[in-house]
């Protein structure tokens, strides 16, 4: 299995950084649940133990989703564009995909020359971000 990831990482166009822009989309339905950064060690962890791992450039640190949050992305496909330089991940997600408690992180839309919120939280962050980890 390590021979195919590394074969794997070998098609990706990592930036000047050592990053990848990730997308991660519910596998069964199609939405878009947030855009990250991913380097070597979170694709090779996300391919090892089937759970979405990305890199935090805040923090500049591996995560694994839902580590404090509880809020789990199991990985069911990782996909490479035609470039090979941004990754689709096709997850299954557990809970909300936003640290703001939201569904997905695209919850502000652009209407009548300003930004709308069109959807609430579902859960208050200061619930999701408690000292809890998995």
């Amino acid at each position: 299995m390590e021979d195919q990831i590394e074969r794997a990482l070998a098609e990706i166009r990592f930036g000047p950084d050592g990053l990848v822009p990730a997308i991660a989309q519910q596998h069964d339905t199609g939405e878009i649940l947030m855009m990250a950064w991913m380097n070597r060690d979170a694709i090779r962890a996300s391919l090892t133990e089937g759970r979405a791992y990305y890199w935090s450039r805040s923090r500049a640190k591996l995560w694994r989703k839902g580590e404090t949050s509880g809020q789990v992305q199991f990985l069911r496909e990782l996909r490479l564009d035609c470039d090979g330089d941004t990754v689709l991940l096709l997850v299954d997600q557990h809970g909300v995909a936003c640290h703001s408690g939201r569904r997905n992180c695209f919850f502000r839309a652009w209407r009548d020359g300003g930004w709308a919120v069109i959807a609430e939280p579902q859960i208050l962050p200061e619930i999701l971000y408690t000292d809890r980890v998995d």
